[in-house]
């Protein structure tokens, strides 16, 4: 049910590529449930007897020495997992013109991972690049990166000459209680500094999905996204207060008490309040709410209208999902198929402009899905991204359109857009699959004004997208014959900053210089590598030896027609004594979603257990994402069944290929992945030997009342129909063909010991549906061992319990498959 790309979801998280499994919508110390069973050493139950410190802390506390093999090999373990933990991540960069104008600055944040901590370390690196470059790249990177504490989210200025740097809390808050402060800096010096107190506004948005922080054109104003201010609750006691009343908490007679229950966007956003828009002015220092946004509509993805115009351009979700004919809010992260509007408001009065709209205005009426809005740079066309097949088929990520409107200023805003497709859902002809885009940089037009860099998955590889909105052509910028993942950054005044990575080569930057040939441009492409940084012996040698391999697989479809998913291959380069590829246990790793994907890029949890001796199978079944809409709308009423028989597929082709042993092989997989998982040991109980499964989907049935997204259980299982399906309040028969969809239906046939790694604060799949299963398994006397993470949700994310995860996965898949037939003591 995770519907983000992990392996290529930029530049939020670039470099860590899914170190998790999944983001997917579906799909603090950690506890172990300790079972009546004998099971491998785990991180919990030996060595942390030894060291009572967290898990974190483990690794420096070397006074007492293991006494048994499995504490040596865990230790072992432990120690090459921080070390690929300590690989730094790249979050963002930006492209910006530098003084002399013969040369440009990049600014790049990047991150490491505080085990202790249970945090990430940011920090800011500077790169000085000439333009001119000739057969290797010259750039001069900062002497020293610079920590950034306490800050989340920074924002350069189109000019490049000015920095807004957002810190969503303090240590030392003024004007309030936990108050939001802006900071304005230029290359020299902090020149404005804003403390907007609770009052006015909570945090601001900087995840992704409602984000949107723009400068204006002139730098005078910042507009922005945040939640609206706390509601008062009411209090009881001695003083009978009304609930606008601020309680005082020091009144020993008089308590708060709870108030009316506020409805969320689902997961990843518990106790979030609604999204809100707000302007800074830099010059007084003034933050106002802007007026006319409707009560039932959250607000994202802010940007300002050309011009000298005080118009603010924004995405707009309803409160109600109008497809699935319901009144309450379906979780909303990783869920495209949620109806949004491009809308346009008045950021504040001005005489100046006194004949713009003062009330919001609704832009894009002819269309359901409209989103991450982008104006040309000389100001005559807006472009936007769609996902109305989403929309209209149910599916919670889909293949994307590409609209652009020409605009005319303000006049525009007041009458029914002239909205022209320049890429649609449809395959074109020619191999491109069509759009899959989560994210779109802040100016992604090249100088022309006619073209529109993005990136995208084609089929398992992530590329870099030329767009010409006139003829509609689309190509590669990136390399054809590299099969490893690209995205880009940044682009100013042609030249792009991209990251490049795969299963072996953490992502680095590369610099695009344009070249013109024959009237069409290319871009050449420079290694912009930090000299400076080392990794490990040990990593390096694993890196180095890691080698893949795309697989396609043939599979028939309804239609007798012959359908193509992909497979990829991982292992590394060891041989054997007669030189021949040595065949080590495989782990089959399949994705959430199910409309997710994998791409080659790199991720710190693979590299690890490949790093362990285990070779990796990603199967992207159909309907992954980057494979076309056909192949994507082909799944949805046949989950538990078409993908499942995808997956055994790709097994066989490896297994018949020698690639593989059929009795070494275990199954991997969070979330839909996790579901698939459990189907597979249930349907096919001979062919694995044992399964790890992250916060899996195991009863729809039960799922359906529990979950944020109970649409999910409809689309896959019906398919179709399942708009007219959909109800608050499902029936009888829809129960039984949930629950005939299920692993559950299947547990009677399950033989294997089976991992499982679950969220306690988990909405999309809640924490019960797993244990229901767990239960069940346990009664019939098998093998399993449970980890339950109190404080995370979905993606079992904070560093510590992801750290734990993926130690207690390799651990547990090393010791069955390295003991098959084995009973463990």
């Amino acid at each position: 049910m995770l519907s983000s790309l992990q392996h290529r979801q930029l530049p939020s998280q670039l470099c860590n590529g899914p170190s998790r499994l999944d983001h997917h919508p579906f799909c603090n110390s950690a506890r172990f449930v300790h079972l009546p069973c004998s099971t491998p050493t785990t991180l919990s139950s030996s060595i942390q007897q030894k060291h009572p410190l967290r898990t974190a802390k483990m690794a420096s506390t070397k006074a007492e020495v293991p006494s048994t093999t499995e504490e040596l090999n865990l230790l072992e373990h432990y120690e090459l997992l921080q070390s690929i933990h300590r690989i730094p991540s790249i979050d963002k960069a930006w492209l910006l013109p530098s003084r002399t104008g013969h040369s440009l600055e990049a600014l790049v944040a990047m991150s490491e991972v505080n085990l202790v901590a249970n945090s990430k370390r940011k920090y800011l690196s500077f790169i000085n690049i000439p333009k001119e470059q000739e057969k290797e790249a010259t750039c001069n990177w900062s002497a020293f990166p610079f920590e950034l504490t306490g800050i989340s989210l920074l924002l350069p200025s189109s000019s490049g000459q000015k920095l807004l740097v957002v810190r969503n809390s303090d240590s030392t808050p003024k004007n309030g209680a936990n108050p939001t402060k802006l900071e304005v800096w230029n290359s020299a010096q902090l020149v404005k500094e804003i403390w907007v107190p609770a009052s006015i506004h909570g945090s601001i948005y900087v995840d992704g999905w409602f984000e949107g922080v723009s400068w204006s054109h002139d730098e005078s104003y910042v507009a922005y996204v945040a939640e609206e201010p706390v509601i008062g609750k009411p209090v009881f006691g001695k003083a009978l207060v009304s609930s606008s009343t601020q309680a005082n908490d020091n009144d020993v007679h008089s308590w708060k008490g709870q108030g009316d229950w506020q409805e969320d966007w689902g997961e990843s956003y518990t106790g979030k309040r609604r999204p809100c828009l707000y302007v800074a002015d830099l010059q007084n220092g003034s933050v106002q709410k802007v007026d006319g946004v409707p009560d039932d509509l959250s607000v994202g993805q802010v940007t300002w209208a050309p011009g000298d115009s005080r118009l603010l351009i924004f995405v707009g979700w309803p409160s109600t999902s109008s497809n699935f004919n319901t009144l309450r809010k379906l979780g909303i992260k990783y869920c495209y198929n949620r109806p949004c509007a491009l809308y346009a408001v008045q950021a504040f009065q001005d005489e100046r402009v006194s004949d713009s709209p003062s009330s919001v205005c609704k832009l894009t009426n002819s269309i359901t899905s409209a989103f991450l809005p982008r104006f040309s740079p000389n100001g005559n066309c807006l472009m936007f991204l769609s996902a109305e097949g989403a929309v209209t088929t149910g599916v919670h990520s889909g293949t994307n359109s590409l609209h652009v409107v020409e605009w005319h200023g303000l006049e525009t805003s007041s009458s029914n857009l002239d909205i022209r497709e320049v890429v649609s859902v449809a395959q074109p002809a020619g191999g491109f699959p069509g759009l899959y885009c989560q994210s779109v940089i802040a100016s992604p037009w090249l100088s022309d004004n006619q073209t529109i860099l993005l990136s995208s998955p084609w089929y398992s590889t992530q590329v870099i997208l030329a767009i010409d909105i006139g003829r509609g052509d689309v190509y590669r910028v990136t390399p054809e014959n590299d099969g490893s993942s690209w995205s880009i950054l940044s682009l100013y005044d042609d030249y792009i900053l991209a990251a490049r990575s795969s299963f072996g080569e953490p992502h680095s930057l590369k610099l695009g210089v344009p070249r013109s040939s024959s009237g069409a441009k290319t871009w050449e492409w420079f290694d912009l590598c930090n000299p400076y940084l080392k990794l490990s012996d040990q990593v390096e040698s694993i890196l180095s030896s890691v080698s893949y391999e795309t697989m396609s697989i043939t599979a028939p479809s309804d239609k007798g027609l012959e359908q193509h998913y992909e497979a990829i291959f991982v292992t590394a380069s060891r041989k054997d004594s007669n030189d021949a590829p040595a065949k080590r246990p495989l782990v089959v790793v399949v994705h959430g979603g199910p409309h997710s994907l994998y791409t080659t890029s790199f991720s710190k949890a693979y590299a690890f257990l490949v790093g362990l001796g285990l070779n990796l199978l990603l199967v992207n079944y159909r309907g992954s994402l980057g494979f076309g809409e056909e192949i994507l709308q082909s799944l949805p009423g046949k989950a538990g069944h078409q993908d499942v028989a995808d997956v055994l597929g790709a097994l066989d082709l490896v297994v018949g290929k020698g690639l593989a042993d059929s009795d070494k092989v275990a199954v991997l997989g969070g979330s839909h992945g996790g579901f698939l998982s459990a189907h597979l040991i249930g349907q096919a109980p001979d062919r694995f030997v044992t399964a790890a499964i992250i916060n899996p989907v195991c009863n729809i049935s039960s799922m359906v009342g529990t979950t944020d997204i109970p649409d999910w259980c409809f689309v896959e299982t019906y398919g179709k129909p399942c708009l007219d399906a959909y109800s608050d309040a499902p029936s009888p028969q829809d129960l039984e063909k949930f629950f005939l969809a299920s692993p559950i239906a299947h547990i009677n046939k399950v033989k294997v010991p089976s991992l499982f790694l679950l969220g306690a604060q988990d909405r999309r799949v809640p924490i019960s549906n797993g244990f229901q299963y767990i239960h069940a398994l346990r009664a019939r006397g098998l093998k399993v061992k449970v980890i339950v993470f109190p404080e995370d949700a979905h993606p079992i994310d904070r560093p510590q319990s992801e750290f734990e995860v993926w130690l207690n996965i390799g651990t547990w898949l090393k010791f069955y498959l390295e003991r098959k037939g084995e009973v463990p003591t």
